[in-house]
């Protein structure tokens, strides 16, 4: 995870999505160990419906967001040289564009489910003007990741009017079947090179999400193997001192064997001593009998 990749997919979000999934990647960063990315990440700002409808412009319709780039570039290169038939010839391509891209603008949000008013469609087109008038605010519209919508700096011719201007004749007398169909093949081209990028975002976002999996499942892990070294050195440190007490006990139990070994010995000697000491106290006892008789009969 990182921060241009999280910010890539939340500003391509519905402004109704965008805080709960903001919150879910900060957590994720905050699990990962990265509190300097969570942080960077909670302060990532929900965009307003215009500057989201902005961002759709960019990432659904990049041709026409090329288109505008460039016309700003000459637009502003005409407005610097004061060259006022080129910026008569421009403005008229500047109408026909923003009028389109503002339209597109609100076609896009009502597929995504969230059509926008008039006042938010008005700051739509300023944001667009602001991109032919400032490089600043065109690189920071080209990213599609706008918070709010831009305006554009005083004194920049803005567009005349809310519609497109008409095509001159001469180009609508020369429209023929070889212009449509050059027509077909680049609408074709175009869906198809919207429909690449869509899945090439979808395979993005499934990514970034099994991503996310894994960090969550690794953080389990490692907090797992964490509980299982500190059973392990509890384990090995109760070991030890049980083998310590085994071996005073094993010691006890030799001199215990040895106290008992020498108390039979000794209780052997002292029978062996009884039986010795009875005998002479009857032989004794014997002698004496002996010696009383032979003084009776002498008497």
């Amino acid at each position: 995870m990182d921060l241009d990749a999280v910010t890539d997919e939340l500003y391509g979000l519905p402004p109704g999505d965008f805080t709960a999934t903001r919150d879910q990647r900060a957590k994720a960063a905050r699990s990962a160990g990265d509190r300097e990315l969570a942080e960077r990440i909670r302060r990532l700002r929900r965009p307003t419906l215009a500057a989201w409808a902005s961002n759709l412009l960019v990432r659904r319709r990049p041709e026409e967001a090329e288109r505008l780039l460039q016309l700003g570039e000459a637009l502003r290169r005409a407005h610097r040289d004061l060259d006022g038939g080129q910026l008569k010839a421009l403005s008229a391509q500047q109408n026909q564009l923003t009028f389109a891209l503002a339209r597109q603008a609100d076609q896009l949000t009502a597929e995504a489910g969230h059509r926008i008013g008039e006042g938010a469609r008005q700051e739509v087109q300023e944001t667009l003007h602001a991109v032919l008038a400032d490089p600043e605010a065109a690189a920071e519209w080209a990213k599609g990741r706008l918070a709010k919508p831009l305006s554009a700096p005083v004194g920049f011719p803005a567009p005349s009017g809310g519609q497109p201007a008409p095509r001159p004749a001469s180009l609508r007398a020369a429209a023929g079947t070889g212009e449509v169909a050059d027509l077909d093949t680049a609408r074709t081209r175009r869906r198809e090179q919207q429909e690449r990028l869509a899945r090439a975002r979808q395979q993005a976002a499934d990514a970034e999400r099994a991503l996310q999996g894994r960090q969550e499942e690794l953080a389990r892990a490692e907090e797992k193997q964490s509980r299982a070294e500190r059973d392990r050195q509890q384990a090995e440190e109760r070991v030890t001192e049980l083998s310590r007490q085994l071996k005073h006990a094993e010691s006890d139990k030799r001199r215990a064997r040895e106290a008992a070994r020498k108390a039979r010995d000794h209780t052997r000697r002292a029978d062996r001593d009884l039986r010795e000491a009875r005998r002479r106290a009857k032989d004794a006892a014997a002698h004496a009998r002996e010696l009383a008789g032979d003084g009776r009969r002498e008497a």
